[in-house]
């Protein structure tokens, strides 16, 4: 299954990733170069042809491949980073990196973008065909300042030696950084502009890089063929200068307020909230204090900014925080994008149309249209009625980038349950 094929899939219900209304009974055809050449309802299908290869999606539903726009796809989720700095084989690392991107891939993230712990190579490594995996960018690395969050200093004074964290403390070292990470084969720069949760010296509500630190990261990416800036932003703080400063997007974004909503909106910039983060647990009894009173401090004031900026209708794209979040189950973004008020079909869009939008490519991913790229996934269930459907790997029946088959399961029994009420939102009639 790896070559592309002129490929026919039909008894399906089909979602564009655009926020039009799903088509019921549906059919998709691609070329044999792997680019739609029809989606839309069965009833105005073009004939089946000939030795092209046909997939019966036994009434499940078909979505363009997701984007998952906060990966750390370099990063462990099931062990600390000081566990994974100084007792894992970079060599053993390189191979469970790789395991990581073939499960996110099966789990139906089609593309990604890294922000901080992937090389360049295992870009080029899935783009060569080496490795399964989704399209990828990669920021390659981080830039903070002296004790902000990506120093890796630890509360005892010893270093880790994270290659990917780079420290800068004036505009001439911010310059260098980000230099060094285009140099290294980065498709964007990641900054920081606050503080962290994750971090041991700092906090959310604490500026990270200055201001005139930030504009010239985003003067140096913008000099480098338009690059784009990231910002991990957590902190009101952060998030207003952050934007201020011209990035492509702001991550986590939980203390975001009016003033940034507004600001996100007139600057066309993206929110990138990384629920999947807010929503995990932590032990208390395997969490350092300081990280745990941070989390409950900010848990709760997350889920109200964000809900709020939910909204307001700024721009949102999905993005997990995967590595802090766990890999493979990518999906379960979309049950918390729903529950802080997006409809599920909104959810879905911003996994869609609004990732291909943040990442540059919205003229060949994210939509199921002719003329666009066949990447697709295919799930058993309805995730208009259950959106939950999508989070369990097992459901996701069907992967294809560029018409090229990467997973192909039996479909399971539809998972969905009645729904409690229609896409509109309001209480759906008992069936009879």
């Amino acid at each position: 299954m790896n070559d592309a094929a002129a490929l026919r899939i039909h008894n399906v219900r089909l979602i564009d990733g655009t926020g039009a209304e799903a088509v019921d009974d549906a059919v998709l055809e691609a070329d044999a170069d792997g680019w739609i050449t029809y989606a839309g309802p069965a009833a105005r299908a073009p004939e089946a042809r000939p030795g092209v290869r046909t997939i019966d999606g036994a009434g499940g539903t078909l979505l363009p491949g997701l984007f998952d726009c906060h990966t750390h796809l370099g990063v462990a989720s099931d062990r600390s980073l000081v566990e994974t700095a100084l007792l894992t084989d970079p060599v053993v690392n390189v191979f469970q990196t790789a395991e990581r991107l073939r499960r996110t891939l099966e789990a139906g993230i089609t593309s990604v973008r890294d922000l901080g712990g992937l090389p360049a190579g295992f870009r080029d490594a899935v783009a060569a065909g080496l490795i399964p995996g989704p399209r990828v960018q990669t920021s390659v690395g981080v830039i903070s300042h002296t004790g902000g969050h990506a120093d890796d200093t630890m509360p005892g004074g010893r270093r880790l030696g994270i290659e990917y964290c780079e420290l800068a403390d004036d505009v001439a070292g911010v310059r260098s950084a980000a230099r060094r990470m285009l140099r290294d084969g980065a498709d964007l720069v990641k900054i920081c502009t606050s503080g962290g949760i994750s971090s041991a010296r700092d906090d959310p509500d604490d500026q990270d890089l200055l201001d005139e630190e930030i504009a010239a990261v985003v003067d140096e990416a913008d000099r480098h063929r338009g690059r784009a800036v990231a910002a991990h932003a957590q902190g009101r703080a952060g998030v207003l200068a952050a934007i201020r400063g011209g990035v492509r997007s702001v991550e986590h974004g939980f203390g975001i307020d009016d003033e940034g909503c507004d600001l996100l909106g007139e600057r066309g910039a993206f929110l990138v909230p990384t629920l999947s983060a807010v929503f995990r647990p932590l032990d208390p009894a395997t969490t350092t204090p300081w990280r745990y009173r941070k989390k409950l401090r900010w848990n709760e004031r997350a889920k109200e900014n964000i809900a709020e900026a939910i909204a307001r209708k700024v721009n949102i794209a999905m993005g997990t925080d995967a590595g802090i979040a766990p890999h493979g189950r990518n999906l379960a973004e979309l049950s918390y994008l729903v529950e802080l008020g997006m409809s599920p079909m909104e959810a879905i869009r911003a996994a869609t149309s609004t990732g291909a939008r943040l990442l540059g490519v919205q003229d060949t991913l994210g939509t199921l249209r002719a003329g666009y790229a066949a990447d697709l996934v295919l799930c058993a269930g309805d995730p208009l009625r259950d959106i939950g459907v999508l989070a369990a790997p097992e459901n996701i029946v069907l992967v294809a980038q560029q018409g090229v088959i990467r997973k192909l399961a039996p479909p399971a029994t539809d998972p969905s349950p009645e729904p409690t009420a229609d896409r509109n939102g309001r209480p759906a009639k008992a069936r009879r």
